[in-house]
């Protein structure tokens, strides 16, 4: 592994780094995040009971087009062609949270961990949004990769 920065040319201005001489491989990322929130929103989730609508159908939607929208919110991303976009929630109700997963993948040039971490930041935030009217003490945390293979340096695996 190596500890220089990649996105800043010698001169050390901020530059998209070059992958044209890369191998195209396939190169897949899985991405989680946990919104905490009070025992009366999750069952409120739980039950459908929201007027916007339904609370993690919505936020799945919104982490695949924060997937699909990457290079165009992280200004030194790849613009890349997604193959596969998957997100998953699971309400735990000891933590009080939600737990979100997302997996990417692509098959190119360089890897989709900034999009499976921007997946699971969006829906993360989505649901924020449609409950923060009856839980304004929510909270995003624990946004972080767990999975990457694919290319140069391999996989890695934080669980």
């Amino acid at each position: 592994m190596t500890n220089e920065f990649t996105h800043f040319n010698s001169d050390g201005q901020a530059h998209i780094v070059d992958v044209g001489n890369k191998a195209i491989t396939k190169r897949e990322a899985i991405a989680k995040a946990c919104i905490f929130m009070a025992h009366s929103t999750i069952d409120k989730i739980e039950r459908g009971a929201f007027a916007k609508g339904d609370v993690l159908n919505v936020a799945q939607i919104a982490g695949i087009l924060g997937a699909k929208h990457t290079a165009t919110l992280i200004p030194l991303c790849h613009p890349i062609a997604l193959d596969h976009v998957d997100l998953i929630f699971n309400i735990n109700n000891k933590s009080k949270a939600v737990e979100i997963s997302a997996k990417c993948s692509t098959i190119g040039k360089t890897g989709v961990e900034m999009e499976a971490l921007t997946a699971v930041s969006i829906a993360a935030l989505t649901i924020y949004d449609m409950c923060k009217s009856v839980d304004k003490k929510m909270r995003i945390g624990e946004i972080r990769l767990t999975h990457k293979s694919g290319g140069n340096s391999g996989t890695f695996n934080a669980e």
